[in-house]
């Protein structure tokens, strides 16, 4: 049994008084000096703490290893140390999506939450150029050409806050307002194989011209070119039946009304759409027409000028009339004529010239020089007169050429439309030689 002061080093095996450990004591501290040094000056506390630190093993690494390699941008704060314990594997990384949503995905969504309220939509690249109304029917397949008119006309819709004309042209990046829509369902009925057949058919039967680019449709006369109220069966829903497998389909560039016949110009992409409208936009594009008028006008060759507004006739049905410079919606309107022939001075055949293209603009221009167009249910305004035997009254209007440029620049695309059958009729019974050299080649393009 030990007892106090008899262990080694202890004063009775001859080591200093007080060198050996004192009962309850702690041992000296590492590194601390030993021995008879130890009588010198004891090392303060930060120097034991220090000491203590060093000898500590850290937690995130094995005691001995020494890590030298440098941090990467090194954080400015230190980290708190990770939790003991396996790591959880790390959740794996989506790929990202690169499959865009499709042109009915977008329409079916944009329609359906457009129904909830005011909406705002935003220009894109492949819509820059394009008129409203056909942004409109681009996005909104379900609204009706006077649904359309209807929310411009009243103001309803804004383009960066502004009014805006359905003829006026966006720009990509701009916002457009659009108000509450009350949009039906579009009901997804099986494409029937024979009714496109049928409709494929139709359509190569009145083409007058196709290539990559550009078709050119013989329209008869009575065939819509667009839908509108009651309107079912019209040319933009028969184009559905030529849509590739993309999803495009052919795209009007103008339009004819519907009981005028004639040359009709389709593009088949996008590309030929926005060249094309840029060629109708400048006046580019060289456009006759024939008519059957009531009387002869005095003058053979003329020009006739003035600015036309749209009105609303008695019956609720919208007429285009001539207006005075600076009236509410008044446009210019210009428009050259020449007679080609005449029967007894009672009915002249005209062809016609637009420089513009305002709605209605030969019809009500015809109207105005006092020899409307026979067979127009809008404008012919002559009391008493009574329609000659064997004509029929339908509308004698025809597109009856077009020329423009190619879109790709492969040269002119120049077209000439027959007579439509109540037509040929009127001509053959009046002696009309529709072979004949047409003066209006002669008139000036502006």
């Amino acid at each position: 049994m030990r007892t106090g002061n008899k262990g080694p080093g202890g004063p009775k095996n001859g080591g200093p008084k007080g060198s050996g450990p004192k009962r309850g004591g702690r041992p000296p501290a590492s590194g601390a000096p030993r021995g008879p040094a130890a009588k010198g000056k004891r090392p303060s506390h930060d120097a034991r703490r220090s000491a203590r630190a060093s000898a500590r093993p850290r937690p995130e690494q094995e005691e001995g290893v020494v890590r030298t390699e440098p941090t990467r941008n090194p954080a400015p704060h230190h980290p708190v140390p990770r939790a003991a314990g396996p790591r959880k594997p790390a959740a794996p990384r989506k790929a990202p999506v690169t499959d865009a949503p499709t042109r009915a995905e977008v329409k079916a969504e944009t329609a359906q939450v457009l129904a909830t309220g005011v909406q705002q939509l935003v220009v894109t690249a492949d819509e820059n150029e394009m008129r409203i109304d056909r942004f409109l029917e681009n996005r909104f397949p379900q609204l009706s050409f006077s649904h359309i008119q209807r929310i411009v006309r009243k103001g309803e819709l804004r383009v960066n806050g502004k009014r805006a004309d359905s003829k006026d042209r966006l720009e990509e990046g701009q916002t457009v307002r659009i108000p509450p829509l009350k949009l039906e369902p579009q009901e997804q009925r099986p494409r029937s194989l024979k009714a496109d057949d049928d409709t494929l058919g139709f359509l190569r039967s009145i083409t007058l011209y196709e290539d990559d680019d550009v078709i050119v449709l013989n329209k008869p006369a009575g065939l819509a070119v667009q839908g509108g109220s009651g309107t079912t069966r019209h040319v933009d829903q028969m184009l559905d039946a030529m849509m590739g497998k993309d999803g495009q389909k052919p795209r009007l560039v103008h339009r004819l009304d519907k009981d005028t016949a004639g040359c009709l110009v389709i593009a088949k992409s996008r590309f030929a759409a926005a060249t094309l409208a840029k060629t109708f936009r400048s006046r580019s594009a060289r456009k006759v027409y024939w008519a059957l008028v009531a009387g002869v006008p005095r003058v053979r060759q003329g020009r006739i000028s003035t600015y036309l507004a749209r009105e609303e006739a008695y019956d609720g049905d919208q007429r285009m009339a001539v207006a005075k410079h600076g009236d509410d919606g008044a446009m210019h309107a210009v428009t050259y004529y020449a007679v080609v022939e005449t029967a007894a001075q009672k009915l002249g055949w005209l062809s016609l010239k637009p420089v513009t293209g305002r709605t209605h603009q030969l019809r009500a221009h015809a109207a105005h020089i006092g020899h409307p167009i026979v067979g127009d249910p809008k404008y012919f305004n002559i009391k008493n007169w009574e329609l000659p035997g064997g004509i029929q009254n339908k509308l004698h209007l025809l597109a009856r050429r077009i020329v423009l440029p190619h879109p790709r620049g492969k040269g002119t695309i120049d077209v000439s439309a027959p007579l439509p059958p109540h037509m040929r009729q009127s001509w053959n019974l009046l002696g009309f030689e529709d072979e004949r050299y047409d003066p209006i080649v002669d008139a000036p393009d502006e």
